[in-house]
């Protein structure tokens, strides 16, 4: 991968953030791998998620590094399995993520990736883009905000009231309010006219539509490591589309894997990928913030304004099987997870 001097491979459309033009990005040195103990890391994921996550790529460099994963068995009491150092999850289930935090508390030398009482900020699009808002991050590179948008809980009929009350301008994107991992919680719908809104099925968000050239930046983050790739997104709406357009419009997941950018031959005004240091300083504060290491952000720019961006999404635990070199990225950042425990307890922090 050819790195330019910021750190961007145009060429490719993947971008690492990256010190030294190396696959791992941003992520503190590690000590050979030798020198530490067998690490054990526990797995509660989805049987797709292994699937994509697991392959057999990250499993061979793991065994190298010393680096064991072991699955775990939910319905058997989480105390008497292992030991383990690190387990990482992504489940929904309330009683599970009720077992995961009491037995944080009563192990807390195992890292949970990450704690649930966190995750469950993303599970509502109603909370998941207020820490985006409250940030209201802008320097000399830019300014990232998140659009404005508007929760309906019941009652389609009332949605037209509500959208003219909050002073929301057509056309709005109308997303499922929760996020359960399911296909159907990823499905968005358009409406041109505020007559259509009546026909959404609450509840949902409707967000304020930003033309962005149809291209999304994924903004994949584990740890202190980032990557960006190129997808395509919804195209832009004009007042053509405006005056020709009723009813409400569905759409598939639009950012999938499938949908990649990367090959395409795009204006380089709208491919143009977001500036190291804004990502850099946008990941470090929602890292904080949000208090997960894993997770990515669905990123516009918004089109003729090249230093606006909008963070229209955030996903926890993503598809990083579909990223190149992911393997290296994650078993350095479960080294350093452990490392940085280590270091901690003789700091005597």
């Amino acid at each position: 991968m050819r790195l330019n001097e910021e750190g961007w491979d145009e060429e490719e459309g993947v971008a690492v953030v990256s010190a030294t033009p190396a696959p791992v990005a941003l992520s503190p040195p590690l000590a050979a791998s030798s020198g530490l103990q067998r690490l054990v890391v526990g797995y509660a994921l989805t049987k797709k998620k292994v699937k994509s996550f697991l392959q057999p790529k990250l499993l061979a460099l793991a065994r190298k590094k010393g680096i064991s994963f072991v699955p775990v068995d939910e319905t058997c009491p989480l105390s008497e399995q292992g030991p383990f150092d690190i387990i990482l999850h992504k489940g929904t289930n309330k009683e599970w993520q009720q077992v995961l935090e009491g037995y944080r508390e009563e192990h807390p030398e195992v890292t949970v990736v990450d704690p649930p009482s966190a995750i469950q900020h993303l599970h509502n699009r109603q909370s998941m883009l207020q820490e985006v808002a409250d940030l209201n991050l802008s320097n000399s590179y830019g300014e990232v905000c998140a659009p404005r948008q508007l929760v309906i809980m019941k009652d389609p009929s009332s949605i037209p009231a509500a959208v003219a009350k909050a002073g929301l301008t057509l056309p709005l994107v109308a997303k499922p309010l929760v996020v359960d991992g399911t296909s159907k919680s990823h499905q968005l719908s358009l409406a041109y006219v505020d007559t259509s809104l009546s026909m959404l099925d609450p509840p949902l968000v409707l967000q304020e539509f930003v033309n962005h050239g149809g291209i999304l930046f994924k903004v994949y983050i584990v740890g202190e490591t980032i990557w960006v790739v190129r997808r395509f997104s919804l195209p832009d709406v004009n007042d053509y589309d405006m005056e020709n357009n009723e009813g409400i419009f569905w759409f598939p997941r639009v950012s999938c894997a499938t949908n990649s950018a990367e090959d395409a031959d795009i204006d380089p005004c709208i491919s143009e990928l977001p500036p190291r240091p804004l990502l850099e300083n946008l990941g470090k504060e929602l890292r904080r913030r949000l208090g997960l290491r894993l997770f990515n952000l669905d990123m516009i720019r918004e089109h003729g304004r090249k230093d606006r961006y909008y963070v229209i999404d955030i996903n926890y635990f993503p598809g990083y099987g579909k990223m190149p070199g992911y393997e290296l990225v994650f078993t350095d950042f479960l080294l350093g997870l452990v490392q940085s425990k280590y270091k901690r307890r003789l700091s005597g922090s």
